[in-house]
């Protein structure tokens, strides 16, 4: 395998889409609204930081998992860059620091175009957001205290992927709080959750071997589908919701179509007997979700 290949790998592409979702509809919510100034920069901006911190986090949970012997041939999804000797400890290390730094310059950045030398508190505060933001991508699997260990994943994959993301992006635009915005928000982190669920029960048995104390292994695998559909069909329910409040005209809820492999996802997951078999289920999660978003910022331009 070639260095840059075995990087890409790591970087796990695939999760891209699912990790830009909610600065998607944060984004283009503010965007609709025409008392609020759209500035081409944030949205820029923030799409960088946000794919910073998932390459970060990907490559912190590639050596987390890696140094822990979490990855090992119990394993049931692909096999990372460090268990295959494609990218060794150190250079994650690097790897790791490099990504901090480069990410934090893209926050940093961001908060400079979006409240200008005015505005301090606001950027006080994202900038130790951000920090957070770091610290939690690295902190899932990396050390002693991982959370990603102790159960507490979904509570900061719902947190950051959701609340976060959603409702931080809408802030940097509108420099205030849209009640209403915090629908799609939970519905974002919601789906996100459920990405991270679907992975922790394809992982069961190894996570439970390893010492991964995931919220599944703790619940165990029939607890773990009924809180898998409890996640969806909340998220998706808040999302009609919010179209409901926000008065969408008809032709608005073109977004219901990005439902339909939603619900063809449960029967999948409901008939599912062979943890295996989910890991194909990932992808078409975190792709839903990513369609659900782009439908959304497409109807609120109508």
């Amino acid at each position: 395998m070639s260095n840059i290949k075995a990087w890409l790998q790591a970087a796990r592409l695939r999760t891209l889409p699912l990790s830009v979702s909610g600065i998607l509809v944060g984004s283009f919510y503010a965007y609709a609204q025409p008392d609020i100034i759209f500035k081409g920069a944030i949205l820029g901006f923030a799409l960088l930081t946000t794919l910073g911190l998932q390459v970060l986090s990907n490559f912190a949970n590639d050596y987390g998992d890696g140094v822990k012997g979490t990855d090992n041939e119990n394993r049931i999804g692909p096999q990372r860059a460090i268990q295959s000797g494609a990218i060794t400890v150190n250079a994650m290390k690097k790897g790791i620091i490099t990504t901090s730094v480069l990410t934090l310059a893209s926050a940093i950045t961001l908060i400079y175009v979006s409240f200008g030398q005015e505005n301090f508190a606001y950027s006080l505060f994202f900038f130790f957001l951000g920090l957070a933001s770091i610290a939690a991508a690295i902190k899932y699997t990396v050390g002693n205290s991982a959370y990603g260990y102790r159960g507490l994943g979904d509570v900061f994959v719902f947190i950051f992927f959701g609340l976060v993301s959603v409702i931080g992006c809408y802030f940097l635009f509108a420099k205030e709080v849209d009640s209403l915005v915090v629908l799609p928000a939970i519905s974002i982190g919601l789906l996100s959750v459920a990405v991270l669920n679907l992975n922790n029960m394809r992982d069961q048995v190894s996570d439970s071997m390893s010492g991964k104390n995931t919220l599944v292994v703790q619940m165990g695998a029939k607890n773990a589908k009924v809180y898998h559909f409890t996640v969806i069909i909340t998220a998706l329910s808040l999302t009609l919701a919010f179209a409901i409040l926000n008065n969408f005209s008809p032709v608005q809820y073109l977004f219901l179509l990005s439902y339909v492999p939603f619900v063809l996802h449960l029967k999948t997951v409901a008939k599912n007997t062979v943890p295996r078999d989910l890991d194909p289920e990932l992808k078409k999660v975190a792709l839903g979700t990513f369609f659900l978003s782009v439908l959304l910022c497409a109807v609120f331009q109508f």
